[in-house]
């Protein structure tokens, strides 16, 4: 699209937004540009990634356009790892946003741009907004709480020290001395903080992240309704726009049902079988797979089970013979339509974040199993924060995986969980309505990002 015309006219707002093309953090962030550009036709958005993750996001017209990085991501050679692949492609990060700023510029006939919006994990587009003069804003779209926990992490690593010092001594110690963690535990918090490796690329990026991010002119965090409240970040950021889950804003199409989950899912009683789904990137230990098939068994419940064929051998032997009459292994599921179809009465989940928002939204209670990152915070608010299923952070066991099964789909406890996840869905679509929080959150983010 070029823009031409009279050079006297007032140039439309030019907003850039760059997108960190790993994991989930794509496609959260192109809903946020599908919303903004849907909000502000006059305006221009140039949505910046890879050429891989752009060939994967829906097309688009009007005035929200794609373009791809100049170059690709350096590899490193076939033998290098994701964390070295991130690394190289974060070193490279500022000259890239640069060159992608100004040829989104050059691609509609010269109008600069007029704000740079990026993921949180981008927050080195902040040097490029800076050296152009115009404001920085930045996407958060991780457990809000999972940010507020980095940005104390200095505090936390004086007050516990390294992981070796923590546990067991402090493990369960809440960390009721942070406004807004006080349900949180020490043993919760996410790796890159006191556990794990603290000088991991993924630890030196998020730690550099959150001592940028008070420079952004506002942090827009994807949350549900009640869940975050927006003081606990007064302290250290400018302004926080919570602004609702985001795939609400801009729902996508939905994804092809190639394995026929839904057909399966439609000769079932409402609210009886349990979906199992562990993401893209979590693997539950093969030991412990085992024990979650053998629950499944053991509990008689009929279920849709999302699983690689690969990993697939690691399941006891006989278990998809003895269980294929009640149950279904697929290697994908179109997850958004199982969960908002009315047999599902379940998720057994690793707890992303987008997966949490996706099974509320369902009125779906879940039973967690935290693997990773901001994984145990999630988990620990689902289960004692909401009220809305059950964690099993220490892992799975058949016999336990049988006792939260029954709770859930048989006795009070359930119950009360599908209330609780009712209201917190009301309140989120109440949010979302012309008038609500999120609704006017999202006005505001508009206006500060196209100066209206």
């Amino acid at each position: 699209m070029v823009v031409s015309g009279d050079s006297s006219l007032p140039r439309p707002p030019h907003v850039a937004l760059f997108a960190f093309p790993f994991g989930s953090h794509v496609a959260p962030l192109y809903s946020l540009a599908r919303a903004l550009a849907a909000a502000a036709p006059s305006a221009i958005f140039s949505f910046v990634s890879t050429a891989k993750t752009l060939e994967s996001l829906p097309r688009t017209a009007g005035n929200l356009r794609l373009l791809p990085f100049e170059e690709e991501i350096p590899d490193g050679g076939s033998s290098a790892g994701l964390e070295e692949v991130i690394g190289r492609f974060l070193k490279a990060a500022p000259g890239k946003i640069r060159a992608a700023a100004n040829a989104a510029a050059a691609d509609v006939g010269g109008i600069p741009v007029s704000c740079v919006v990026s993921d949180a994990f981008m927050w080195m587009a902040d040097f490029v907004a800076e050296e152009m003069e115009v404001p920085w804003v930045a996407l958060f779209p991780g457990f809000p709480l999972a940010l507020l926990a980095h940005a104390h992490t200095d505090d936390l690593r004086s007050r516990f020290g390294s992981e070796d010092q923590v546990m067991p001594t402090h493990a369960d110690k809440l960390l009721d001395f942070i406004p807004g963690l006080a349900t949180m535990r020490v043993c919760d918090l996410p790796e890159g903080i006191i556990f794990g490796d603290t000088n991991s690329k993924f630890a030196l990026n998020i730690h550099s992240m959150v001592h940028r991010l008070p420079r952004a002119a506002a942090v827009v965090l994807s949350t549900l309704a009640d869940l975050e409240p927006d003081s606990t970040f007064h302290s250290t950021l400018n302004l926080t726009l919570p602004i609702g889950p985001l795939n609400l804003l801009s729902p996508p199409s939905p994804s092809p049902d190639k394995e026929n989950c839904l057909p399966y899912l439609d000769s079932h009683e409402s609210s009886s079988v349990v979906y199992v789904a562990f993401g893209t990137f979590s693997a539950l230990p093969p030991a412990e797979l085992a024990e979650l098939a053998h629950g499944l068994e053991d509990s008689g419940v009929p279920f849709l089970w999302s699983l690689k064929e690969e990993i697939r051998s690691n399941l006891p032997e006989g278990f998809v013979e003895r269980t294929r009459l009640r149950g279904k292994i697929v290697n994908w599921a179109p997850q958004v339509s199982v969960l908002s179809h009315p047999a599902v009465g379940v998720f057994v989940t690793h707890c992303g974040w987008n997966s949490i928002h996706e099974s509320i939204m369902s009125d779906v209670v879940m039973l967690c199993r935290p693997i990773f990152a901001e994984q145990r915070m999630i988990a620990r608010a689902v289960d004692s924060m909401w009220g809305v299923g059950t964690n099993l952070d220490s892992g799975i066991t058949r016999e336990a995986f049988v006792r939260a099964m029954n709770a859930i789909l048989k006795g009070d406890d359930g119950k009360k969980m599908r209330k609780r996840v009712v209201e917190i869905r009301e309140r989120t679509e109440k949010a979302l309505l012309p008038g609500g929080s999120f609704s006017e959150n999202l006005k505001s983010l508009v206006e500060l990002v196209c100066r209206i």
